[in-house]
């Protein structure tokens, strides 16, 4: 037995920003599945910022995505034929299978996802990859207190919308910062931020000041550029910066212009004593089921929100990346496959 499957391939790395031409649609056939491996049928696939590292074959945490390579993303799936005692037709799995409509999978490398606890999709999104980055990171790393002022850029992403709904719960102030006047409306109206901010606005430095003025003790960083700039100077001594991205930087191919600020960054993590560190999600695997305890049941509460933003169809999937380098989504970016 045989499945056709839909696939989209890196057909040239990228110098600078993504394009159409940087990927490749074709169909593949695969083979059955062999002892202990299962035939899926992907049902979502999940979009994500650190994908344009893959797409580069720069010295990184990762190994990069070979030329004529599958690209590689989170995906929800239906087991369609099973080889594996642990799995039967029916099944839901959360798998890294990457952008294509059907793959075949080792059944040691699923997880069942319990369709009747949340929608299937949350399980990329959520209560996934990008839920887990924001829990982690903020409360490992950031350890906000009651009373302190957080931070987060691209806060209506999946993980900036979390990281301010965790603050929170926690007793913390959340400010978050976005770009476009729906999603900064969508902050506080939506996710319940105490201030939302457009750093679009010719006036966001001193926005930021007005809207912090006792300091920021914590900056959950994913942007980095003009955004990092002005927080710089509010962070307060000790405060904690958790470090999960740079998307400002992803299609950068050199250094930016201007004066060389770090000798500014160096003095001020000395002399306020601040904590900067950067993390990748998996670093705190083994927080993975208190994650999950506790985002279900917030979300079960009405204490975490969340926005999906949905693109029906594989072969959408190449402009609906470019677009989410740009910004262009709002909420967490998914396709639905099939």
């Amino acid at each position: 037995m045989t499945t056709t499957s839909r696939q989209v391939l890196l057909a040239s790395r990228p110098h600078g920003e993504p394009t159409a031409a940087n990927f490749s649609i074709v169909d593949t056939q695969l083979p059955a599945p062999g002892p202990d491996q299962v035939l899926l049928k992907i049902r979502y696939l999940s979009l994500d910022p650190y994908m344009r590292g893959r797409m580069s074959d720069a010295k990184s945490y990762a190994a990069p995505v070979p030329i004529g390579g599958v690209m590689e993303g989170g995906t929800v799936a239906e087991v369609v034929a099973s080889n594996s005692e642990r799995f039967r037709p029916g099944d839901i799995v959360l798998s890294h299978s990457g952008w294509q409509s059907h793959a075949v999978a080792d059944a040691k490398d699923l997880r069942k996802v319990d369709p009747t606890a949340a929608p299937i999709s949350t399980a990329v999104g959520v209560l996934g990859m990008p839920g887990m980055t924001a829990y982690t990171g903020l409360l490992t790393i950031g350890q906000p207190k009651p009373g302190e002022t957080v931070v987060v850029a691209a806060a209506t992403g999946p993980v900036g919308s979390a990281v301010g709904q965790i603050a929170k719960i926690k007793g913390a102030r959340a400010v978050g910062i976005a770009g476009g006047a729906d999603k900064v409306k969508a902050l506080t109206e939506e996710f319940g931020f105490d201030v939302g901010l457009d750093h679009r606005s010719p006036t966001f430095a001193a926005d930021l000041k007005k809207a912090c003025p006792d300091g920021i003790d914590v900056y959950f960083e994913n942007v980095g550029g003009h955004v990092f700039d002005a927080v710089l100077p509010l962070l307060n001594f000790f405060a904690r910066v958790p470090v999960c991205g740079v998307i400002a930087q992803y299609n950068a191919t050199s250094l930016p212009d201007g004066p060389d600020r770090l000798p500014l960054l160096m003095r001020d993590v000395l002399t306020k004593r601040l904590n900067l560190r950067g993390f990748i999600v998996r670093d705190f695997a083994d927080q993975s089921k208190a994650f999950f305890t506790d985002m279900s049941q917030w979300i079960r509460e009405g204490k975490v929100k969340y926005r999906e933003d949905v693109v029906d169809g594989l072969d959408k999937a190449p402009e609906a990346f470019i677009g989410l380098l740009k910004g262009r989504n709002f909420g967490k970016l998914v396709v639905k496959v099939g």
